[in-house]
């Protein structure tokens, strides 16, 4: 039996137990301490938490948090991707105070520290033994940083992109994966390997609107057939040559050979799609590894194998650098120190080298959260559990370049989104524009001029700023 296994089963009952305690305290959220049965001085720390497998099994092992911290107790509000994004920017954009913790990316970290909405993580590490803020993969700690070089977020996973494949239907297919596809390769193969009567689709790609869902791909695609966003006088290029080819490859790749619904999938849809046997490949986030090869919930384990994400004709790396982190907003410092060091003490747990052990134990190896820290990648379960796929999530993130994303020159960084507060706007936009031409609903040339419009709008703003001539 594949170690973990049995722990698995365990999951869903603790993962229950864990979202009614959450319930519970919502249902409480206005009540004192002493109304929840609590210690007079006790504290409730209330997290905003993405619903992802690896934060649901952080719910579920949180009853062993609060046994070793009894003057504790956490409240969970947990939310899709997209809702999560919407509510959290919100709530600490305007100095809301329902939230005392809050899961944010290596897109807010940097602005929003700016912005001084985040408390300094630096010294609550300093003054937590053991902590070890240096074993943190340096990309993603650099990501998670301030202009002050400060860590202003702690991380929980770390990725970057790559393309999953089934080598047992490449070699029925005679087909061989390259060390480095281009994505003229991926569409050949795609091609190839799509079988409607079989149920099966040559590839999965993301379709669902958001800037972190479908842009989060495309934004990749682009990157690797020449394109950018705005060339260096933040003139928008959204309908130049290169985006165009790239958005219409994609298109064009989604709909003859996606899985159905393509328009409305995002990580979530293409997980269960690729797991269940119903794709011959997958291009997403480097964490979709541990579901891949989670035999409880995967069909395909063994037969997957893992190449780097697919570039263009120059060879550049194209894959992403992302991190799902927790920060503490300004405004629970201004609820005073002790609610800051309770929930610092809730943090600092689920981002330690000793959680990453727990979830190995209680969960098996292949859902430990990867790429955070780089003692994860010497635990000898995890090196066994995870041989096929860590060394290229390793190499993935470290040859990630926030700084460099694009072949020519642009005024933004980040790869897979612009490091601008517009973006999470202007993003959102823009992929329901492609989102509406995967589902047939208007055509690439159609969603880009409407895009084309949106950014000129956001790149205009900046050259009053900067005082650039177009």
């Amino acid at each position: 039996m594949t170690p973990g296994t049995t722990t698995r089963r365990r999951r869903r009952p603790a993962v229950a137990a864990a979202l009614l305690a959450a319930l519970s305290l919502v249902l409480s959220a206005c009540a004192g301490a002493g109304a929840l049965g609590l210690p007079e001085g006790a504290r409730v720390v209330t997290i905003a938490i993405v619903s992802n497998p690896q934060m649901e099994d952080a719910i579920a092992l949180t009853p062993r948090f609060e046994a070793e911290n009894p003057d504790i107790r956490l409240r969970f509000v947990s939310l899709s991707e997209n809702e999560a994004r919407a509510k959290i920017t919100a709530s600490v954009a305007t100095g809301g105070d329902e939230f005392d913790a809050v899961m944010i990316s290596n897109y807010e970290t940097p602005q929003w520290a700016e912005n001084g909405w985040l408390v300094d993580l630096d010294p609550l590490m300093a003054d937590t033994p053991g902590y070890d803020q240096d074993d943190f993969t340096p990309s993603i700690r650099d990501a998670l940083s301030g202009p002050d070089g400060h860590m202003y977020s702690v991380p929980f996973y770390g990725e970057s992109s790559f393309l999953m494949y089934r080598t047992d239907l490449f070699a029925e297919a005679g087909l061989t994966m390259p060390e480095q596809p281009t994505w003229p390769q991926v569409a050949e193969f795609a091609d190839r390997l799509t079988d409607r009567d079989q149920n099966r689709s040559g590839i999965c790609l993301r379709g669902l609107p958001g800037w972190g869902e479908v842009m989060a791909p495309l934004d990749t695609v682009i990157n690797a057939f020449g394109g950018r966003w705005y060339d260096e006088q933040w003139n928008a290029q959204l309908t130049s040559p290169e985006v165009r080819e790239a958005v219409q490859f994609y298109v064009d790749l989604v709909r003859e050979n996606g899985i159905p619904g393509s328009a409305q999938a995002g990580f979530s849809e293409c997980g269960t799609q690729f797991s269940q046997g119903n794709a011959a490949m997958w291009y997403d986030a480097t964490v979709a590894a541990g579901l891949v090869e989670n035999p409880e919930e995967s069909q395909v384990v063994g037969n997957v194998g893992y190449a780097p994400a697919p570039v263009g004709d120059d060879g550049r790396p194209s894959g992403w650098l992302y991190s799902w982190a927790l920060a503490i907003p300004q405004t629970t410092a201004d609820k005073g120190p002790e609610q800051v060091d309770a929930t610092w003490k809730f943090l600092s747990w689920m981002t330690s080298k000793p959680y990453q052990q727990l979830v190995g134990e209680e969960f098996g190896w292949t859902s430990v959260p990867p790429g955070a820290r780089r003692s994860t990648y010497e635990i000898p379960e995890y090196i066994e559990a995870s041989a096929a796929y860590a060394p290229q999530t390793q190499r993935a993130i470290t040859d990630a370049d926030q700084e460099n994303p694009t072949r020519d020159p642009v005024p933004y960084t980040g790869v897979q989104f612009l490091a601008i507060p517009e973006f999470q706007d202007l993003g959102t936009r823009v992929s329901q524009q492609i989102s509406a031409a995967i589902a047939g609903q208007q055509t690439v040339d159609e969603a880009l001029e409407q895009a084309q419009n949106y950014a000129e709008t956001v790149g205009e703003s900046y050259q009053e700023q900067e005082g650039v001539n177009p």
